[in-house]
């Protein structure tokens, strides 16, 4: 007999007796390389990708990556000391602040945001934050310094998701967006006061990064999936949405089973040095990896290829990217604005499973306001073709008198 079939033989006895014996102390008595070895054929089980019409149409999420330079050039205006920047300043740096087009056209875009005068000094426009603006702004700093405490432990737990819980610098600004942190917050790491378990280290190579210093005395992390489990008094298992109107064939119904009842490998922990890159085992810690960061996220989303980025850091395979694909029921892939987007469909269908970040809403008045520049823009456009249709008349009127 195929020693796979062996192996899959005993881990269904495993699963069966699960009930009445503790599940993982089972598994301690058979052979680790036993069980990590066992694989399931995940090429045989493929499930349509079907277009979900709610998530497609989330605007915090995907007006995100329009949203980042206008808050990037808003926070270029808000730290200068006199409160308004003339072009000259923002103008040539506009791929630093991922502006797409020219910085002083792209500022005009968005007139309920930035507000363009006659500046004190040179002959150049100036901008300034429109009242409206300038109070989300004031709101936005609330939050940075009312939930100092909650952002500090997203960053932890991002960097404990590491291999050696520790990241580099560059990295972790790459992600700033995404987990909700000021644009300068790790260049003034000593004024935000970290907590003692925050460590500046040399990383090699030139290479600053941050660490988390843990100690026997601090308390276990526990990922969502724990923490949900531990207060519904259930098992440990992977919420599943199906996408509405799609029917799964038994052979996938029966391999989500499976997959439900393998042991779960919390992404705090240390991966198990004998666990197989190609098991079960390991394809259900990378859904658990992925699931965690993102729940961490304000959008609870990213552009999936920022999360490729991260792989080697997270101790992820190669392949990472195709548990997004493999795992529709969990993950949804958004192909807008150009760019590829996971989004995380737990935290939109099931408003009490993940905790809401604390920025989320403040992102989503902006949002409002970047709505209203569009009205404004148009009502111009519309207002510039009276007055053109006036002149026009009015040209006719002279030639006809």
């Amino acid at each position: 007999m195929a020693f796979d079939q062996i192996c899959g033989r005993n881990l269904q006895k495993l699963i069966r007796f699960s009930s009445t014996v503790s599940f993982f102390s089972l598994i301690n008595q058979y052979t680790p390389n036993c069980l990590h070895i066992q694989k399931h054929n995940y090429t045989n089980v493929y499930m349509k990708w079907k277009k979900d019409s709610y998530l497609e149409s989330i605007d915090t999420i995907h007006k995100s990556i329009e949203l980042k330079p206008i808050l990037a050039l808003k926070n270029c205006i808000t730290t200068s000391l006199e409160g308004c920047i003339p072009i000259s300043d923002v103008s040539k740096k506009g791929l630093q602040l991922d502006v797409p087009i020219k910085v002083a056209r792209f500022l005009r875009l968005y007139p309920s945001i930035f507000e363009e005068f006659i500046g004190p000094k040179y002959n150049l426009p100036w901008f300034r934050l429109t009242p409206e603006a300038a109070m989300l702004n004031d709101e936005e700093q609330t939050v940075y310094r009312d939930y100092k405490a909650d952002l500090q432990e997203r960053l932890k737990k991002f960097i404990c998701m590491s291999v050696e819980n520790r990241l580099p610098l560059k990295i972790i600004q790459g992600m700033i967006w995404y987990l909700g942190l000021p644009d300068n917050y790790l260049s003034n790491l000593e004024e935000n006061n970290l907590d003692e378990c925050f460590k500046v280290v040399e990383m090699g190579d030139g290479l600053k990064g941050l660490s988390v210093v843990k100690t026997e005395k601090d308390e276990k992390i526990l990922s969502v999936f724990e923490s949900n489990a531990l207060r519904n008094g259930k098992g440990i298992s992977i919420p599943l949405f199906p996408s509405k109107g799609l029917r799964l064939k038994t052979k996938i119904l029966d391999w989500l089973d499976h997959f439900q009842k393998l042991p779960y490998v919390s992404p705090y922990e240390k991966c198990p040095p004998d666990l197989y890159p190609d098991s079960d085992v390991a394809e259900k810690r990378v859904v658990g990896v992925l699931h965690e960061l993102l729940s961490l996220f304000v959008e609870h989303s990213a552009e999936r290829k920022k999360l490729l980025c991260l792989r080697k850091y997270l101790g992820l395979p190669q392949k990472v990217h195709k548990a997004f694909e493999r795992h529709p029921h969990v993950f949804y892939l958004s192909l807008r604005n150009k760019t590829c987007t996971a989004i995380l469909k737990e935290a939109y269908y099931d408003e009490t499973a993940i905790k809401v970040h604390p920025l989320a809403q403040v992102r989503a008045k902006y949002i409002d306001l970047v709505k209203e520049s569009k009205c404004i823009l148009k009502n111009r456009r519309q207002g510039n073709r009276n007055l053109k249709g006036e002149d026009e008349l009015m040209m006719q009127g002279q030639e006809s008198g």
